[in-house]
């Protein structure tokens, strides 16, 4: 009887031995040695509908008119880094649709997930196989759907979180906040931590996830606070320990799987679905486990219309107009926004102002960028009224 898939192609099938630790060169602007890049590819992105979608999800797009989906661009900014020392984590539904846009992948570099469980046992997964080969490898999670500027100093910024790191810390990126979002999980920074190679490095005070308005707004008046990235620096054998502290029942598993892929479908569904920052980040911070360091590079987790527009380029035959497609497909007159033409039909608006015009093949989303967050409840309310094809 074959294995269950788990990672590679499906005639590749898996074995946590077939994993190796490929050796880097020591250089300072080159691969940093054991050094990992994993890349959590999944969710759905539904404040993104319709263009996001769960068979389409945001990740597999090119949101930003650069010709490479964010996944792509996500392995473009840690190649630099990480060499080709990737492990991409997707779900069995959008297994194919990785593969096709990252053909370079080697046949153990694809972990499959048999169904949606959180970051936590994606990440962990990960950290399981990469800690029964080598105890020292360090591991980068960066989710597949943000967009990141600024590469010099996204990677200087990743270099020294892998020294924190090797001091067997758990270590957040933070970005500094620019408004009061209820989105984003916060990070509470306190005293330098003073080690060689990371001279930004402090402690984390606090790790608290997704406060309420009024709580939001105090943190960034406060001035010490930042958002999380969701960006996750720690040697696989530290996650470990920190899972076996904090989540035992689901370490065990994660190591079970790790050593024997034949109980992955037995065992994967009683997995804790939980994300990493409430199973880890929060516990360990109280107990001094958890360090940061500033990621000053601009960041997006393009969330919604309107933070996909402020990465758009505006039109230069229409002021107040962004495109996200082929523009001459739109034709606006006295009205602004963000026009997404994906069906091939002309889109036209008129006297309208800070629109979002969304058309597909099968589906037509008509806003406000003011509205945007509230696409969600849509999907929502497409579900319960039984058009799941839709979503």
């Amino acid at each position: 009887m074959n294995p269950p898939e788990l990672i590679g192609r499906p005639e590749a099938g898996f074995y946590a031995e077939s994993i190796t630790v490929r050796p880097m060169h020591e250089a300072q602007h080159g691969p940093i040695p054991g050094f990992w890049g994993v890349i959590p590819a999944g969710g759905s992105g539904t404040r993104l509908w319709p263009l996001s979608r769960a068979n389409s999800p945001k990740f597999l797009h090119d949101l930003t008119g650069s010709g490479r989906s964010l996944l792509q661009g996500t392995v473009d900014r840690l190649k630099p880094l990480c060499g080709d020392n990737l492990l991409i984590v997707t779900g069995a539904a959008h297994a194919e649709a990785v593969r096709e846009q990252l053909s370079e992948l080697g046949d153990d570099d694809l972990l499959v997930e048999p169904s949606p469980r959180e970051s936590m046992p994606a990440i962990g997964l990960a950290a399981a196989i990469l800690a029964q080969r080598d105890p020292d490898a360090v591991l980068g999670s960066f989710a597949a759907d943000q967009v990141v500027g600024g590469t010099d100093i996204f990677e200087a910024t990743v270099r020294q979180a892998v020294e924190v790191a090797r001091h067997d810390y758990l270590v957040t990126v933070a970005i500094k906040p620019t408004y009061p979002s209820t989105g984003f999980g916060y990070i509470r920074a306190g005293a330098n931590m003073r080690i060689e190679g990371a001279p930004d490095a402090t402690i984390v005070k606090a790790f608290v996830e997704k406060p309420d308005g009024p709580t939001a707004q105090a943190y960034v008046a406060v001035g010490e606070y930042s958002w999380n990235a969701g960006m996750f620096v720690v040697k696989a054998a530290t996650l470990m320990q920190m899972i076996e502290d904090y989540q035992p029942r689901l370490a065990e598993y994660l190591r079970i799987i790790a050593a024997n892929p034949f109980r992955l479908a037995e065992l994967w569904p009683r997995l804790t679905k939980i994300a990493i920052d409430n199973a880890i980040a929060e516990p360990a911070a109280v107990d001094g486990r958890v360090a940061t360091v500033p990621g000053d590079f601009s960041w997006d987790d393009v969330g919604d219309f309107a933070s996909l527009a402020s990465l758009l380029v505006e039109s230069a035959e229409a002021p107040g107009v962004k495109v996200l497609g082929e523009s001459e497909l739109v034709v606006m007159q006295d009205a602004t926004g963000v026009v997404a033409p994906r069906s091939g039909r002309t889109v036209v608006a008129m006297g309208l102002e800070d629109i979002v015009v969304v058309d597909t093949v099968d589906a037509v989303l008509v806003t406000t960028r003011e509205r945007a967050q509230d696409v969600k409840q849509v999907v929502e309310q497409l579900k319960l009224t039984g058009r799941e094809d839709l979503t």
